[in-house]
């Protein structure tokens, strides 16, 4: 399909967020890469297919006036802003009788004020246009719950509540809001974890196998595509079938 204008994606310097980049630019989207570390960025950027029309921009999201610094530049950058895929997240885990303050509010800060920096930001200008999709990537841990894992848990459930308000509000103006919530994917974030419990997680997989990131990528199209246009405050489980039921 016609790429209708370029395609936000934060934390897209690794894991879930460069296989996205790669996936939609390979598609014909210009990308609009927001990350950390602008040499992380330039080199996912480097990476992508030759005739990809890519940008980089360093931006912590969980800082307002950063946040507005990147779209003020992207929107100088691209005509069209089209779509915003909010992907940065961390984790910070410990079991929650001993979890700082500071480790609860570092991933709020991150994965769900994130969130809401970008898509504040954003939204007005889609408003403008009168079209837009955005696409939160929540996670099954937010559906669910998981020991050890609470910060996460709360900031990714946040992010699907904040989902179906952002959709009720702008849908008037033709502009989508969806979620996709993962499964255990392996990036480099998921990588670190002990082989227990990665053994563990596997046997509660019927699909018998970890998550890619292209694994989302067809979903993030689908929700990008006019495909999806009467489709708005959904949350869609990628997960190889390790939570129905739950």
């Amino acid at each position: 399909m016609a790429a209708e204008g370029a395609v936000v994606i934060t934390g897209a310097n690794r894991g879930i967020g460069r296989g996205l980049a790669r996936d939609l630019a390979a598609s014909g989207w210009p990308v609009a890469l927001v990350g950390r570390s602008l040499e992380k960025l330039e080199a996912v950027a480097a990476a992508l297919p030759a005739k990809a029309r890519a940008r980089c921009y360093a931006a912590d999201v969980s800082d307002w006036e950063a946040v507005q610094a990147a779209v003020g530049a992207i929107t100088k950058d691209f005509a069209i802003v089209y779509g915003l895929v909010n992907n940065a997240g961390i984790t910070c885990d410990g079991l929650f009788v001993r979890m700082s303050p500071a480790d609860w509010q570092a991933v709020l800060n991150v994965n769900l004020t994130g969130t809401f920096h970008f898509t504040r930001a954003i939204a007005p200008i889609m408003m403008r246009q009168r079209k837009g999709r955005i696409v939160n990537i929540s996670s099954v841990i937010g559906l669910i719950g998981n020991a050890g894992q609470a910060n996460y848990a709360a900031s990714k459930a946040g992010i699907v509540a904040m989902t179906k308000s952002v959709a009720r509000e702008l849908g008037g103006r033709g502009i989508t809001c969806n979620a996709i919530a993962p499964g255990f994917i392996e990036t480099d974030m998921t990588a670190d974890l002990p082989e227990k419990v990665k053994a563990d997680m596997l046997q509660r997989i019927p699909l018998k196998r970890f998550g890619r990131a292209e694994d989302l990528a067809g979903a993030v199209r689908f929700l990008l595509s006019p495909d999806a246009a009467w489709i708005t405050g959904q949350t869609l489980v990628i997960d190889g079938g390790m939570t129905m039921g739950s």
